[in-house]
């Protein structure tokens, strides 16, 4: 599946996908001072096997879908608001990371996926490369990438 980000002007940035059968969805990704969520979501599905939103989204699913409380999903959807908190703020350690999306898994009832500190950081070292590439284009530039 191939995903082009591109920085628009305004209030959104955009999102076309292209799985393998050629079907393509398009999202408005809101602007948040980072690279866009549904980026984090590449970053954290690329490293890890979970099923997440962009998984799903491979399999079939429309990207105007939610995840509805699939637990495996919802359980990445903590891991990437748990990577976005980070890149808003300052980094922890892994352990530090680790323990916080635990703890938000357990708020929200739901399954903890598998994470190392390994994992974390790949993930972190994907997250740079991509903030890098998305802060030095211009607008209405594009960055693709294959999931």
């Amino acid at each position: 599946m191939e995903l082009t980000f591109v920085k628009c002007s305004g209030k959104y940035d955009g999102l076309t996908i292209v799985r393998h059968d050629g079907t393509t969805d398009s999202i408005a990704c809101p602007k948040q001072r980072i690279i866009p969520h549904e980026m984090v979501h590449y970053a954290v599905e690329s490293v890890l096997s979970n099923r997440g939103f962009l998984s799903l989204i491979r399999e079939g699913q429309s990207a105007a879908f939610t995840t509805g409380g699939e637990d495996s999903s919802e359980a990445i959807e903590r891991m990437v608001e748990t990577f976005q908190a980070e890149l808003w703020g300052e980094r922890a350690s892994a352990a530090d990371l680790i323990s916080t999306y635990e703890h938000a898994c357990e708020a929200r009832g739901h399954s903890i996926a598998t994470v190392s500190a390994d994992d974390v950081e790949a993930i972190r070292d994907r997250l740079s490369e991509l903030t890098l590439q998305w802060d030095s284009l211009p607008q209405n530039g594009a960055l693709t990438v294959r999931f």
